[in-house]
């Protein structure tokens, strides 16, 4: 018999396959906070494709902000830089906002305080709502 065929080897790279599998299935969505860095996440100020998300830091205690994306559709057509977003996050009332790609899968909590922005390749807003 093999070192290769033991049940204690099969076990141990069974359980690191889950241990990967699991990994896969952890979230890639970030949102963008005020008074936080951003990063390349393929939710945040780019909208570019995921490539890294910034460590999670504490989040103070904030009042509560929720969204309404009435006053901000005219912003539709309009080009995702920062300081864009960053004015319809403020004009929306929302307190973050997530910039994701079109048909770009994502998750489905819904969270009042944030304003989605949906954009297309060419990185104009399509569509802005919240959640």
């Amino acid at each position: 018999m093999t070192r290769l065929k033991t049940p204690r080897f099969q076990l141990c790279c069974g359980a690191a396959a889950l241990v990967l599998l699991a990994a896969g299935c952890a979230s890639n969505d970030a949102a963008v906070r005020p008074g936080t860095p951003a990063t390349a996440g393929g939710s945040l100020i780019t909208g570019s494709p995921a490539s890294s998300v910034a460590p999670a830091t504490p989040v103070p205690p904030h009042q509560l902000q929720v969204c309404n994306a009435k006053p901000v559709q005219l912003y539709i057509g309009h080009n995702t830089m920062p300081s864009t977003l960053e004015m319809i996050r403020k004009k929306a009332g929302a307190y973050s906002v997530r910039v994701l790609g079109e048909n770009q899968p994502t998750t489905m909590e819904f969270d009042q305080e944030r304003l989605n922005v949906i954009a297309n390749e060419a990185g104009k807003i399509t569509a802005l709502r919240c959640g």
